[in-house]
């Protein structure tokens, strides 16, 4: 069954966070990632809903503005694909297009907090000198350019975007 990506709207917000509850541990919310997220609004253009012919919810993805050492950064997540949609390419297909808009929109690096070797396929890298707020593992503390050089001389703790506004 194809697929229709399209941007989130408020009308999908409780649909989306039942995914996220479906896909994701209990405590979710509790994650530093979700700290750097409080208060501040997501990236409308970078928030995508992916849904069958029937209009059925089968993936999502929402993207936050976040800043490391000052620079403004793509927070990418959460990400998740409904448990009978996987094995579809859909999450590879949420992404691929989250990371067009973003340069589109004009951002020039994306971070997120995951697996290497299954985010390395989509050209994200451990960022070294970047600091989550822990408990975050530094080991899946990616990142991408989307830019050349977007990273380069970029070190430091990933604060929220609220906090520098």
């Amino acid at each position: 069954m194809a697929m229709t990506l399209a941007e989130e709207t408020p009308e999908d917000w409780w649909e989306v966070e039942a995914l996220y509850d479906l896909c994701f541990a209990p405590g979710r919310s509790a994650l530093s990632s979700y700290r750097l997220r409080d208060g501040v609004d997501a990236i409308a253009p970078l928030c995508l809903v992916a849904r069958d012919e029937s209009g059925i919810l089968g993936g999502a993805v929402r993207n936050w503005p976040v800043r490391v050492a000052g620079a403004e950064a793509v927070l990418l997540g959460p990400i998740a694909v409904h448990p009978t949609r996987q094995g579809e390419g859909l999450a590879a297909l949420l992404m691929q297009s989250c990371l067009e808009k973003a340069r589109a929109e004009g951002w020039a690096r994306i971070m997120l907090v995951g697996d290497a070797p299954y985010y390395g396929r989509f050209g994200f890298a451990r960022l070294d000198h970047v600091i989550m707020p822990p408990p975050t593992n530094p080991d899946r503390v990616l990142g991408m350019a989307l830019r050349d050089g977007a990273w380069d001389g970029i070190a430091g703790t990933v604060t929220s975007w609220r906090d520098c506004n």
